[in-house]
């Protein structure tokens, strides 16, 4: 590690949290240079949801590289861009009965949001733009405009204007309507303007992995349409299958005005992102949002290959059952360790447990790299482990790596009994005798 600590800037995370020189992976395994192997509950961070080198995919890539397929075109036609176009028409956009125009931003996910907000300034002549406690869009100055984090938004350095944040489904608790205290500025008593937009994650993922309930985006969704504010999914993590369905906000009866999507848009981890604009809101003048590298045609490639799980309710299927199957366990570990103060919630295959014994995730999350597995802390205090593994991950090392997280917390926690935690097994082969490393995030408070 020692070029990296020599070398590399300071504001590294990930390489922190997992001290190890990784090398090769495959399928939900990542292997560093001493051949230990982990479990990946990390996955990217939402990027890798078809795992890491899925095969048709990687065959493809190399196929389209020895040829000499065009890697780069701006936004110049190419034949890798109209295959992804139809295909993503045909199997993604038709079947659910949308319309969508596409824009191509550039490779990242804060660029589609940067694009995003723009665009809903443009389209109704209105400046501000609402967003929700703990939310995460980017962290690019018009990306941190709508982040609920103050850390995060202090990051910025300058003000940031035009936006104003309110309360997600329960941030005060079961009892209060956030729907109507958001309605009740619109009509006046607050003295709001009608904003250009509502932005929001279905599930807050790096606020802590708050799931919004069906009734409340529903509610939220006939509020914009009353009062004609524009309604944005950002879907660039909990979309691509993450909560079952392709798109995380159709278990609502909503359809966004733009949807953002980015991370596992290309099925490889590759470099890409769009937007999905209702046609009537393409409303752009010719280069009036560009990108160097937004016709990334290896992407291109991958992106429609991966298009190809969703060719039958097979994956979304899976994902649902995989998913009660990681809650079911994280509720089972929850109860059998009254002392962590554990809670579950999430969707499909992103669960969130949460630790209510300050710094005691981040405790846990250490000891899980050392022991094999790959997983992180998320939440406005690093107080949620966040279980994100692979979509296509097969049930046995889905059980093997909560396993893992499970003999982790026993591991960190007061003994109760020495037997007991003489009886928690190292589940496979991690770094035993390599320092853990330190959390990927720090000086964070509740909003």
């Amino acid at each position: 590690m020692e070029i990296f600590d020599r070398l590399e800037s300071e504001v590294r995370t990930y390489s922190r949290s997992f001290p190890a020189v990784f090398e090769r992976a495959e399928g939900a395994h990542v292997i560093d240079e001493q051949g230990n192997r982990y479990i990946d509950f990390f996955c990217g961070a939402g990027a890798l949801n078809y795992g890491h080198n899925p095969p048709a995919m990687r065959r493809l890539l190399i196929e389209y590289i020895e040829r000499g397929g065009i890697a780069h075109s701006l936004d110049m036609a190419t034949a890798a861009k109209r295959s992804f176009l139809a295909r993503f028409e045909s199997t993604i956009l038709h079947p659910r009965g949308l319309s969508y125009r596409v824009q191509f931003c550039g490779p990242t996910g804060a660029n589609a949001v940067e694009a995003m907000l723009k665009l809903v300034r443009k389209a109704t002549g209105r400046k501000d733009v609402i967003f929700f406690t703990n939310a995460f869009h980017g962290v690019t100055i018009g990306a941190l405009s709508i982040n609920g984090d103050p850390w995060r938004r202090a990051t910025a350095g300058i003000s940031l204007p035009h936006t104003i944040m309110m309360p997600f489904d329960g941030f005060f608790g079961p009892g209060q309507d956030t729907v109507e205290y958001l309605e009740s500025f619109l009509r006046g008593r607050g003295a709001l303007d009608v904003p250009a937009a509502i932005v929001l994650e279905t599930i807050q993922a790096e606020g802590g992995v708050n799931v919004a309930r069906v009734e409340w985006l529903e509610r939220l969704f006939d509020l914009a349409r009353r009062y004609r504010i524009l309604f944005v999914v950002d879907d660039i993590q909990m979309g691509c299958g993450r909560t079952g369905p392709f798109f995380s906000f159709e278990r609502a009866a909503i359809q966004p005005d733009i949807v953002c999507l980015s991370k596992s848009i290309s099925g490889f981890g590759l470099p890409m992102s769009l937007l999905l604009i209702q046609p009537e809101l393409d409303v752009w003048v010719p280069g009036e949002h560009n990108g160097t590298f937004r016709g990334q045609n290896l992407a291109f490639v991958t992106a429609a290959e991966a298009l190809s799980y969703w060719e039958t309710g097979d994956l979304s299927d899976s994902v649902r059952r995989k998913g009660a199957l990681a809650a079911q366990r994280l509720e089972a570990l929850a109860a059998r360790h009254p002392e962590a103060r554990g809670s579950v919630r999430g969707l499909g295959l992103i669960q969130g447990l949460d630790l209510g014994v300050e710094g005691l995730a981040k405790k846990v999350c250490r000891e899980a790299f050392r022991r094999g597995l790959l997983v992180e802390c998320t939440g406005p205090e690093d107080n949620v482990i966040k279980v994100l593994p692979p979509l296509t991950i097969a049930e046995p090392e889905l059980l093997a790596g909560l396993a893992i997280l499970e003999s982790s917390l026993a591991a960190v926690l007061p003994a109760r009994d020495l037997q007991e935690q003489l009886d928690q097994p190292l589940v496979t082969g991690g770094l035993a005798a390599r320092e853990p490393g330190v959390s990927a995030r720090k000086g964070e408070t509740l909003v």
